[in-house]
């Protein structure tokens, strides 16, 4: 029998485990977010102490914490040598407490204002310069307009858009132009920042916006927006339906009532108008 030399991994390329962990990419992320599950339930945690608890080598444990640091989601004392959540971990649980309590406060209003209307209410919220639907209640008309949760849209080509662009500084909005632009989607269409800034200034002005058939045809919209706390508008609500359900002489009263569902659900919220 012919003895045979063992082959020579290359160097530099650790073996790889015979299951499931040969994508890397993921075990990392699983191991920093379990080193900040673990940061949530104490306040401060040593090194050692963490990874102990992490089940992991310490020298890993710290590779992962400077990465959460870098990005927010851990802070380190250097008097203490510990380890705590960071701030961009609050912001990120923030934002989703913020939009389940959104979905619920609103429900009631958002079906009152469907009842009151008898159009399709919308609630929806600014995300990357798009506008997100994440809750509606139809109307039992035939003919209607229907957005699935999670629907992105422009947001100079939409009620619930236009009213938080409003709230919004003019340089922001302008950033958001920039990356966005003005595209047609209808003869209607605000294709021009001059025609949009006009446009939110009225409504800016009166308290609520007016989408005139400028993302469909056909479709009519009016939308006011919803502050939080600091006085920030973080969503919209709207009603919409077919021009022919919103006639000219019925908008300067639907405004009005939107306005106030969504001040509604800013006090429910314990939001500031």
């Amino acid at each position: 029998m012919t003895n045979q030399a063992p082959q020579r991994r290359a160097r530099g390329r650790p073996r790889l485990p015979p299951d499931d962990s040969r994508n890397t990419t993921v075990q990392a992320l699983d191991r920093g977010l379990t080193l900040l599950g673990k940061l949530t339930r104490k306040s401060n945690m040593a090194l050692t102490e963490l990874a102990l608890s992490a089940g992991m080598p310490p020298s890993t444990a710290h590779r992962m914490l400077t990465t959460l640091q870098k990005h927010g989601f851990a802070e380190f004392n250097q008097a203490t040598q510990e380890w705590a959540i960071g701030l961009e971990a609050f912001r990120v649980g923030n934002a989703y407490l913020n939009r389940t309590n959104l979905v619920e406060a609103a429900r009631i209003s958002m079906r009152n204002l469907t009842e009151e209307t008898g159009e399709t209410t919308n609630l929806a919220i600014a995300d990357n310069g798009d506008v997100v639907f994440v809750s509606q209640v139809e109307t039992h008309e035939p003919i209607r307009a229907f957005f699935h949760p999670g629907t992105r849209g422009h947001m100079h080509a939409s009620g619930i858009g236009k009213a938080l662009l409003a709230n919004l500084p003019r340089y922001e909005v302008e950033k958001i132009l920039q990356v966005k632009g003005c595209p047609e989607f209808t003869p209607k269409t605000l294709v021009s920042p001059a025609a949009l800034f006009a446009d939110l200034e009225q409504t800016r002005a009166r308290g609520w916006s007016f989408d005139d058939e400028e993302r469909y045809l056909g479709m009519r919209c009016v939308a006011a927006a919803i502050y939080n706390s600091f006085g920030e508008a973080i969503a919209g609500i709207s009603v919409s339906g077919p021009t022919v359900r919103f006639p000219d002489n019925s908008i300067a009263e639907i405004g009005p009532t939107v306005r106030r569902a969504a001040d509604e659900i800013t006090r429910v919220m314990g939001g500031n108008v």
